[in-house]
């Protein structure tokens, strides 16, 4: 199957017709998999450089704008409780790795899960953030350099703990729920701060879970990536702190081009938009055009 990508044609090839049963399954995998990364490669062609002048206008857009983001809930953990009660009560299901968890946040692994690291936290989900905090935290003067007002008996003291004693802005955005989506706590842990990337050949970290972490990167499953996608580039929009490098920023348009919303990503949204009191044009706008915003 050759696929052209800016003038160059990719072959893949197909499975041979005698193959036995596992040899062609594997093929066929193989061959998905080939055309995955073939058509991201061609997708990332058509984003192009982009034009600098209107990247410009956008920067400027955006810091002259009023507030896009959450301006409601500025504690963390506040924003875990109404996840949970508010938000995902009907839909206990991990982002990631689409384990099953009860009201207690107590997970049923899937079938093949394994993880080589932090098995005491995959007993129970965590709220991972998919623009990690510290990828913005770094924004915040209070977390690269502190503040007079974090200082406790050890000292002065700055990071994640002071941005969040100093900064609502900070605390608004650690608290944003479009941003946070349950995670096994394992996945979250490994996950740290690391960019998503696409990693071909490597294999899968968590068994059956389609989840891929290495060399400080993240290769999320197919069935995340859309919704992922559309989170960041709404932080993006919402927080004109956080900026995204042009790498990321073609990567997730590429994304949001190729994996289209489904039903529980605009369920998601419209929950956490009446909640939280701002929306998420990224996923709104795709779940009007899908006829899923109800």
């Amino acid at each position: 199957m050759p696929l052209a990508a800016g003038g160059t044609f990719l072959l893949i090839q197909q499975p041979e017709p005698h193959m036995t049963t596992s040899a062609a399954a594997h093929a066929a995998k193989r061959l998905a998999t080939l055309t995955a990364y073939a058509l991201l490669a061609l997708v990332l062609l058509s984003c192009g450089e982009g034009d600098k002048a209107k990247q410009e206008t956008k920067k400027s857009a955006q810091k002259s704008a009023q507030p896009r983001g959450n301006t409601r809930e500025d504690s963390f953990q506040g924003a875990k409780r109404t996840l949970s009660r508010a938000i995902y009560h009907d839909h206990r299901v991990t982002f990631y790795c689409q384990a099953t968890y009860d009201e207690n946040g107590t997970v049923t692994p899937p079938p093949g899960f394994t993880t080589p690291k932090h098995k005491a936290r995959a007993a129970q989900i965590e709220w991972e953030h998919v623009v990690p905090a510290e990828n913005f935290g770094r924004a915040f003067a209070e977390w690269r350099d502190g503040a007079p007002e974090c200082q406790d008996k050890r000292g002065p003291f700055k990071g994640r703990k002071c941005a969040e004693r100093v900064s609502k802005e900070y605390r608004l955005m650690q608290a944003d729920m479009y941003n946070l989506y349950p995670a096994i706590g394992a996945v979250n842990a490994l996950r740290s701060n690391y960019n998503y990337a696409m990693l071909p050949g490597v294999a899968n970290t968590f068994g059956s879970c389609g989840m891929k972490i290495q060399d400080n990167k993240v290769e999320p499953p197919e069935h995340a990536r859309g919704a992922i996608a559309r989170t960041v580039k709404y932080m993006a929009w919402a927080y004109p702190r956080f900026e995204l490098s042009r790498q990321q920023e073609q990567l997730m348009d590429a994304w949001d081009r190729m994996y289209p919303v489904d039903h529980w990503e605009c369920t998601r949204a419209k929950r956490i938009e009446a909640v939280q009191g701002n929306e998420n044009p990224m996923s709104k706008g795709m779940c009007q055009q899908a006829g899923l915003w109800q």
